[in-house]
């Protein structure tokens, strides 16, 4: 090939980059943050993973669970969710249509959520929780079910315990405090685990990974009728949140640093940032059916779904799922 047709092939290819980054479609998506926490979307925005792809995130305040990140969506407050996947399942039931888009957190055996007593507790195994206050930061998310799916996996009724909700931050206060006999701490929350394990003083007792396996957590939620909508914006949004969630396995310590940035500018804490443990998403940053499969058949069990009401690969992200 000579030289001028090679700068005519270059000269080509900066056009059609040109004419593809004037014609990406503008979208804006709102969403609410968890405190002492990143999304991977934003992960992905401070990576610099949407520049040039039409695509802007806005932080418009917090959210203090997955139940209310949902009503938010559902409202068209925002157009980003967060929540456990049963609290999404059970909001696609009462007549959702939402898709789940990427997991946004995982359990394995590097991130997990863990419940802790203090030392001298008398509370030992999961038996043992029956009876006593469990501090959670919501109900009707993951901590919540997962109590009633350990309180089932020893044969005792699954509201055998009772949950108290506090924010994040005092988690560590209101167990040292004696306010409650047991404080949860999420696995998207494992700065606030960290740093209260630091202060040594407190026992865990079980975590989720003992009752739930290897799982996603939760899962980031958009719409379905904005998916359809906007089907490219969406499919750059999926790959590259997860494409940020592979960062975060690969390069803990540029995260951490990432994170205690965001934080400080929010107006948090930074220090914490350096107990950041990770998503606990597997490689790749895609959900298995197990994911959602595992959850609808504990509601199925539970009575509040009905058998074969929900399907795990109808609710899914893929391009094809998301133009049915």
């Amino acid at each position: 090939m000579t030289l001028h047709s090679r700068k005519l092939l270059l000269s080509a290819a900066l056009l059609l980059g040109l004419a593809n980054a004037a014609s990406a479609e503008e979208v804006k998506l709102r969403y609410l943050a968890s405190q002492g926490g990143l999304a991977a979307h934003e992960l992905a925005d401070e990576l610099g993973y949407f520049k040039g792809t039409g695509i802007t995130l806005e932080n418009v305040g917090y959210a203090g669970g997955g139940p209310a990140s949902l009503i938010a969506l559902a409202s068209g407050d925002v157009e980003i969710g967060s929540a456990a996947t049963a609290a999404v399942l059970n909001s696609i039931a009462v007549g959702n249509d939402f898709i789940a888009a990427y997991p946004s957190n995982g359990i394995n055996k590097e991130v997990q959520s863990i419940f802790y007593v203090l030392e001298d507790s008398p509370i030992h195994e999961i038996k043992d929780i029956a009876g006593k206050s469990i501090a959670v930061n919501t109900l009707g998310a993951h901590l919540d079910h997962t109590i009633r799916e350990a309180l089932h996996s020893v044969g005792l009724p699954t509201d055998a315990a009772n949950q108290v909700v506090v924010p994040g931050p005092q988690l560590e206060q209101v167990l040292r405090s004696g306010q409650v006999d047991i404080s949860a701490f999420g696995y998207w929350q494992s700065t606030f685990e960290g740093a209260a394990r630091k202060n040594g003083g407190l026992r865990a007792v079980f975590d989720d990974t003992d009752v739930l396996g290897e799982i996603a957590g939760g899962f980031v939620v958009l719409r379905r009728d904005f998916v359809k909508a906007h089907p490219e914006a969406t499919k750059v949004f999926v790959e590259q949140s997860a494409r940020a969630l592979d960062y975060a396995r690969e390069h803990p310590e540029e995260t951490r640093k990432i994170l205690a940035k965001a934080l400080e500018a929010r107006g948090e804490n930074p220090d914490i940032a350096q107990y950041f443990q990770g998503y606990g998403v597997r490689a790749g940053g895609l959900p298995v059916e197990r994911d959602v499969q595992f959850w609808i058949d504990v509601l199925v069990r539970e009575g509040k779904l009905k058998e074969g009401q929900l399907v795990a690969k109808d609710i899914l992200y893929s391009p094809e799922t998301a133009t049915n």
